[in-house]
């Protein structure tokens, strides 16, 4: 069967959104797109209807005939319906788990890492040993009321005794789901093998217990995969089976529905390994933060649930305190009157910015919710914990047990951002600059935004797994993610070591494809930036003695870097960034970077 069009939605909290993707000359282009209200609570209870209302609007802007009444029509016949339709969802706040593990910074982080990397919110990690009395645990789980349980702990052939002992307290809770009373708790038991009757006797009668392969069978190994695809699975059957009129939506669907941040995660991790780079991704919504990697071809992803634009804002100021805030803002501002500003988002969680000055206030704040998730992340993303290494006499002294964080800002290659103050900033300039000024990169880093957050529908596309079809839909999601979903901003070249204003830190050789050469040499607190679309550009960079741009201290770099909608940035600020504390200072150097980088044009005018 060959695949000529293909329509995938999104349910999110607020807004469903509909994109078609056809094979158009030769190659898979997103050709159309639409938008309705997302229509899962009262007055409709029906997440169909929303579903429709964004389908219609892409019947009318492309004149093709996609619905019969309330039905998709599939497969395309002559120019009407289309081949296949997909969705994802995170309607009706998502996915929320529970997860519980022997040892919290072992097998529970291994937990939290599969549950996280499916696509749900982690409300809490339960463990033998954190520190909480049998009685506070049970009121815990009675309290939260989540979608599903992960539970795990010990390695095959292992002692059972602690995992049989955390499946009592679960047994004790008897937690009701969230959703719907009619059905049992789905719990997931992915632990020791040897524990797998004890549990069954349990855990079996009370909840609807799914036995899995364990996610560390042994010290040195985690297996998250069957655990993540049961949590899709279970989801599916479970979780959304309660929501109003998924029964309906997933009677259209030509493959399961995936929770939205799963599906994002599931695009970044392929792109990651099909071009062998290591990649970071976010997603800034209202109310979380959502940050993806792959290091080392390790995929982690977070969720700061409290961090977001809208509904969490007052979060992310309490989180951050004000002078932090406060820092990014190139003119004198009342504290009183920002943290006003800020309320009146959080009481108005819809509403964009009327002015300049909101604009800047809301990208301050968007700088500190990226730093504070990324910092969250890097003590999530770490090399697994409790296996035995070769330990040198400073290890020894070494207070830390904590793994060492995969995050490598030398090596990352490739930063991408989606979310409403990223994809939908007034200037592409302000997005480059938000990426760079929140996540720090050093040596050579690519940026690019997601155009319209269509990551989620092409993460589900790259995924279907009918063998007929599945080949191709990958295809059509790598073409729409390369050529119509990434805006590629351009480079970031950021030197890193002991820069100090008396010397030249790095000398930069650009050799563009007209044939026009370009030499300039970056002082400490220079930011640069050289104008040139999206294309190969020949670099030779040449550090001082003690600056790495990452091939070592004082060694010459040779690559191939690109351009983009931005072009190339020059960041000889140095790492971590000292911004000025007296305010006066403070806003001059703001105003001179902005003013490098063509930020606000039309501030201090």
């Amino acid at each position: 069967m060959k695949l000529r069009s293909i329509l995938a939605t999104d349910c999110g909290s607020t807004t469903t959104k509909a994109i078609l993707i056809e094979f158009v000359d030769g190659e898979y282009r997103l050709t159309f797109r639409g938008e309705a209200p997302t229509t899962v609570e009262a007055p409709f209870e029906d997440v169909t209807r929303g579903v429709l209302n964004a389908t219609m609007e892409i019947e009318e802007l492309s004149g093709r005939k996609i619905l019969d009444g309330e039905n998709i029509i599939t497969p395309q016949k002559k120019d009407d319906g289309v081949d296949i339709y997909i969705s994802t969802s995170s309607a009706g706040g998502g996915l929320q788990m529970m997860v519980a593990g022997v040892v919290k910074s072992m097998t529970g982080e291994s937990a939290e890492r599969a549950a996280l990397g499916a696509g749900s919110i982690v409300m809490d990690v339960l463990a033998a040993n954190d520190g909480r009395k049998p009685h506070e645990k049970i009121t815990r789980i009675r309290q939260l009321r989540p979608d599903m349980i992960l539970l795990s702990g010990g390695i095959d052939g292992g002692t059972t005794k602690h995992v049989v002992e955390l499946a009592e307290i679960l047994a004790a809770a008897n937690p009701q789901p969230r959703l719907g009373q009619n059905y049992k708790l789905p719990v997931i038991y992915a632990g020791n093998k040897k524990a797998t009757s004890d549990i069954q006797k349990t855990l079996g009668k009370l909840t609807d217990l799914d036995v899995t392969e364990n996610i560390r069978p042994v010290l040195e190994q985690e297996n998250l995969k069957p655990s993540r695809d049961k949590i899709h699975d279970l989801f599916m059957e479970h979780v959304m089976q309660q929501a109003p009129g998924y029964k309906k939506l997933m009677s259209w669907t030509d493959a399961p529905i995936m929770p939205t941040p799963g599906a994002v995660g599931a695009l970044i991790e392929m792109v990651a390994n099909k071009e062998n780079i290591s990649v970071v991704g976010v997603d800034i919504g209202g109310a979380t933060t959502d940050i993806f990697s792959v290091f080392q071809s390790q995929f982690n992803r977070t969720v700061s649930a409290n961090l977001g634009m809208s509904y969490s804002i007052c979060n992310v100021l309490a989180e951050a305190s004000l002078p932090n805030v406060l820092r990014w803002v190139p003119f004198d501002i009342d504290e009183k009157e920002l943290t006003n500003r800020i309320g009146n988002k959080m009481i108005r969680p819809t509403t964009v910015p009327q002015s300049l000055e909101e604009l800047v206030i809301e990208q301050a704040i968007a700088r500190e919710a990226l730093r504070l998730s990324f910092i969250q992340h890097k003590a999530f993303a770490v090399n697994l914990k409790g296996v035995q290494k070769e330990r040198t006499i400073s290890d020894a002294f070494e207070q830390s047990d904590s793994g060492e964080s995969l995050v490598d800002m030398m090596e990352l290659d490739l930063i991408v951002g989606s979310g409403g103050v990223l994809s939908h900033a007034p200037r592409r300039e302000q997005s480059a600059k938000m990426l760079i000024d929140s996540f720090l990169p050093e040596g050579v880093t690519s940026l690019a935004v997601d155009s319209i957050f269509m990551m989620p529908q092409l993460g589900v596309m790259a995924n279907i797994e009918n063998k007929k079809i599945a080949e191709q839909a990958r295809v059509a999601a790598l073409e729409v993610f390369e050529k119509d979903c990434l805006i590629r901003l351009g480079t970031c070249i950021a030197p890193v070591g002991k820069l100090n204003n008396s010397e030249k830190i790095l000398n930069v050789n650009l050799e563009f494809k007209n044939g026009d050469k370009k030499n300039i040499d970056i002082g400490f607190g220079d930011l640069i930036r050289i104008k040139v679309g999206y294309e190969k550009v020949k670099a030779t960079l040449t550090p001082g003695k003690s600056v790495n741009v990452g091939a070592g201290f004082g060694e010459q770099i040779n690559t191939d870097i690109y351009g983009g909608q931005v072009g190339i940035i020059i960041d000889g600020r140095g790492r971590p960034l000292q911004i000025d504390q007296s305010s006066s200072k403070r806003i001059a150097d703001l105003k001179k970077w902005s003013d490098a980088v063509d930020e606000y044009p039309e501030l201090g005018k």
